[in-house]
């Protein structure tokens, strides 16, 4: 069986697949500025010079972490028209 893939067929599998992963993330960094009431940089401007607060410093540090994800992915996901060489391993 022969089976032909364009370059174009990759890219835009790889679009999807990261549009997929990036759903979830930008769910839960919607429900952080839900729950809070405010953006993440305001969020981390109130927490300096507040009294530590277990749940606000987990959610704080799990907020980042989506965020950062985030922006890798809508990296990934600008870069993509731009790549020339594809390798399938």
């Amino acid at each position: 069986m022969n089976l032909t893939i364009s370059r174009d067929d990759i890219k835009e599998y790889e679009k999807l697949n990261i549009i997929s992963q990036m759903t979830p993330i930008k769910e839960k960094i919607r429900l952080f500025e839900k729950k809070y009431e405010c953006s993440f940089e305001e969020f981390e401007s109130g927490l300096k010079g507040k009294e530590e607060n277990f749940e606000e410093w987990d959610d704080y540090i799990e907020w980042k972490s989506y965020l950062e994800t985030a922006t890798d992915l809508e990296q990934r996901l600008r870069a993509i028209p731009n790549v020339k060489n594809i390798k399938i391993t």
